[in-house]
């Protein structure tokens, strides 16, 4: 690579944590907007399914138009309608105005993360593409791990802060963008059609993929995951505030020692957990950890037990995204559009209805989100075992 092209490049990677920072910064604060303005879980969770919603349905469209006229103009222009979304959350004071918000917040997703990838391909070999992809992979999941940490320690000044500071960042990123990434860089980007993209599900490779039971099996765990680990965290803050009395320092300790283990264990332990145990049985391990996790909280009586179920829960949600696209790239090199597509699709279902459904099993009472969750987590777990034999049948793993 070019010394402009790795200049741009980090550019991106900055641009990607800021977006999943800015996605994130909501959670500590969530349980305060709820007493503020008088709103219902299942509200609050409409409004994390709004994010997700957007996101899903303006990212391939997004990706034909970066296409026909260049990845630059379609990030600068989403990470200017983050900022404009985060500046309308700082102000509003109607569910309604909070869920626009939302809304443009999840096409500013869409317009910035998988353009930064189909970007990032076109400044790439093949040779560092996957490297590079790491880079930005690491960046969304460092935002969405830092973020709320970040967003506690905000809220402490006022619970709208993080807003206004992550529309700032907002701003000053499409700035950066703008006169920093070389000219050259952004027309030559511009002239590629034929580039790394959002991933396409076409109709054959679906076909192909449903004749693979391990494949049919792996994407049934991933949206039972999905809704699973939307419906804990969607509601997390405002169950632990509700139900424990958290306050907004206790809040924000313990999503800043999750991040700090979190980023932990996948820099530093992620790999040999993978090595040690095998991706299908740390996928297994994290499942019924979290679903443990869950029933501890369930059952617990003390802040102190609440905080320990909560990283173990946390660790292992954020071990088993990772791990899960880990099995996704065994299935052959000729599938893995369709595969990703298809994962992102599920995941984005899961996270669009798992909100909604908790946070309305919350409004009628708080022990019946829970419940439901850890017996979710626990069927995927189960359904690994279902993964690993249909896996062994084809040799993939030994």
């Amino acid at each position: 690579m070019s010394k402009d092209a790795k200049r741009a490049i980090y550019i991106l990677i900055f641009s990607n944590f800021l977006i999943c920072l800015g996605i994130s910064l909501i959670i500590p604060v969530e349980p305060f907007i709820k007493t503020e303005y008088h709103l219902t879980t299942t509200q609050m969770g409409i409004m994390t399914a709004l994010f997700s919603f957007a996101q899903f349905i303006f990212s391939p469209i997004i990706g034909r138009i970066s296409d026909k006229i260049g990845r630059s103009p379609v990030i600068i222009g989403g990470l200017i309608i983050f900022a404009i979304s985060e500046f309308i959350f700082a102000i509003a004071s109607t569910v309604m105005v909070f869920n626009f918000s939302r809304i443009i917040g999840g096409i500013s997703a869409a317009m910035v993360v998988p353009t930064s990838m189909a970007m990032a391909a076109d400044l790439t070999t093949e040779k560092d593409r996957a490297k590079v992809i790491g880079w930005l992979s690491a960046a969304f999941s460092g935002g969405l791990i830092v973020g709320p940490g970040i967003g506690g320690l905000l809220a402490t000044i006022d619970y709208k802060t993080p807003f206004w500071a992550s529309a700032c960042l907002g701003i000053i990123s499409a700035f950066v963008f703008f006169v920093l990434v070389p000219k050259h860089i952004k027309d030559y980007e511009a002239d590629l059609d034929n580039s790394l993209d959002t991933p396409q599900v076409s109709q054959a490779g679906v076909k192909h993929l449903l004749k693979n039971s391990a494949v049919v099996t792996l994407f049934l765990m991933i949206l039972v995951a999905a809704f699973g680990l939307q419906g804990f965290e969607s509601i997390y803050t405002i169950y632990v505030h509700q139900v424990f009395n958290f306050s907004l320092n206790n809040i924000s300790v313990v999503l800043i020692l999750n991040g700090v283990l979190s980023l932990i264990l996948q820099v530093v332990f992620f790999d040999k957990l993978i090595n040690s145990r095998g991706s299908i049985k740390l996928i297994r391990d994290c499942y019924f950890l979290s679903a443990i996790g869950i029933v501890w909280i369930l059952l617990a009586h003390d802040k102190i037990s609440v905080v320990i179920a909560t990283l173990l829960i946390f660790c292992a949600f954020d071990v088993l995204r990772p791990a899960i696209t880990t099995v996704l790239t065994k299935f052959g090199k000729n599938n893995q559009g369709t595969i990703n597509g298809l994962n992102m699709s599920l995941t984005s279902i899961g996270n669009i209805f798992g909100p909604i459904i908790a946070g309305s099993l919350m409004d009628i009472n708080h022990f019946y989100p829970y419940s439901l969750v850890a017996i979710i987590l626990a069927i995927a777990g189960s359904i690994t075992f279902l993964v690993s034999h249909e896996m062994r049948k084809q040799n993939l793993i030994k």
